[in-house]
């Protein structure tokens, strides 16, 4: 379930009452007259199914409490409650599938903004991948997938262009193109210092046996970067967040980033290129998964949530009782 708080306007509060009072998939419900002071308003909450949260929210949307009011919406980890699970069944599909499309939107827009934060993880990242090209160690590659926050923006991208939202797209590329300039600007100095001093050799920066896959892009790179698009974007738009983890560790983004910058530093041009490879194919393969993915499943909810016999005879007999 999910908690709706709502700040409403006195004329569109009966509006907005009567709706959340007539859709089965709404329980829980209270108002609060004169509940909110500045700006005042009534104070609307209720619990919704997460599998309906979509259109419910919609609807409120579409009556302009956007803009008038406020939506707040919360997850509900427990709730122990007859009438809630009455009103989850009353919901076409199961919760863990259930797409909320407004929370992804605000966390993706929120998540792929331009900060000294993401910057800052970025930067990091690539040195830790360097550090892995250097040593030879893919548990040091792994680490820096993990760090790396550039499936944010790369995330924002596909869903702008499966809803679509090409209003996104600017901030997402920007914080992507910037994050990873950022990183391999820094990464490479400090890199180059640490060449000079004799750190790594040329030879480090260029082999690797354990590591050669940074920079021998082939078929399966575009494979696994598919999948991981994929498998990404399901696990932002359900409740299943673990395996967001996954794609952070079988994607050959930041690596590649990383492995350019100690290169670049070492004087390895060729290696530098393949890397550059690398990481088009990685970006290109999950944006174009990714954003296929998104619009099939908008696609295949709104066809369950349309053609839904549960859903319809509930709303018919809960409007046949409030007649009554």
């Amino acid at each position: 379930m999910l908690h709706l708080r709502l700040r409403v306007p006195p004329d569109l509060l009966d509006t907005v009452v009567d709706d959340l009072t007539q859709e089965p998939t709404v329980t829980n419900m209270g108002v609060v007259p004169d509940g909110y002071m500045h700006p005042q308003g009534a104070l609307v909450f209720a619990d919704v199914a997460r599998e309906n949260a979509t259109p419910v929210i919609g609807r409120l949307r579409d009556y302009g409490l956007e803009r008038e009011g406020a939506i707040a919406v919360d997850p509900v980890d427990t709730m122990l409650s007859r009438d809630a699970e009455r009103s989850e069944r009353m919901a076409p599909g199961s919760p863990d599938d259930g797409v909320v499309w407004v929370q992804v939107e605000q966390k993706l827009r929120r998540d792929s903004q331009l900060s000294i934060a993401f910057v800052a993880f970025m930067t990091l990242a690539a040195l830790i991948a360097g550090a892995g090209r250097i040593l030879d160690q893919p548990i040091l590659i792994v680490g820096a997938m993990v760090v790396g926050p550039e499936f944010a923006p790369i995330a924002a991208i596909c869903f702008a262009l499966s809803r679509p939202r090409l209003a996104m797209i600017p901030q997402a590329v920007v914080s992507m193109l910037v994050g990873f300039g950022a990183a391999v600007l820094i990464a490479t100095a400090i890199w180059f210092i640490a060449f000079q001093f004799g750190a790594f050799t040329a030879d480090q920066a260029a082999t690797g046996a354990h590591t050669d896959f940074i920079i021998k892009p082939d078929g399966w790179s575009l494979v696994v970067a598919v999948f991981a698009g994929v498998a990404g974007t399901l696990s932002l738009t359900t409740a299943k967040s673990g395996p967001l983890v996954g794609v952070f560790i079988s994607v050959t983004t930041i690596p590649a980033v990383g492995a350019a910058a100690v290169c670049i530093a070492a004087g390895m041009w060729d290696e530098v290129w393949s890397c550059v490879a690398q990481l088009g194919i990685n970006i290109v393969g999950m944006i174009l998964a990714g954003a296929i993915a998104l619009f099939l499943q908008r696609i295949a909810w709104t066809w369950v949530a349309k053609h839904s016999t549960r859903l319809r005879a509930a709303r018919n007999a809960r409007a046949e009782s409030l007649i009554i």
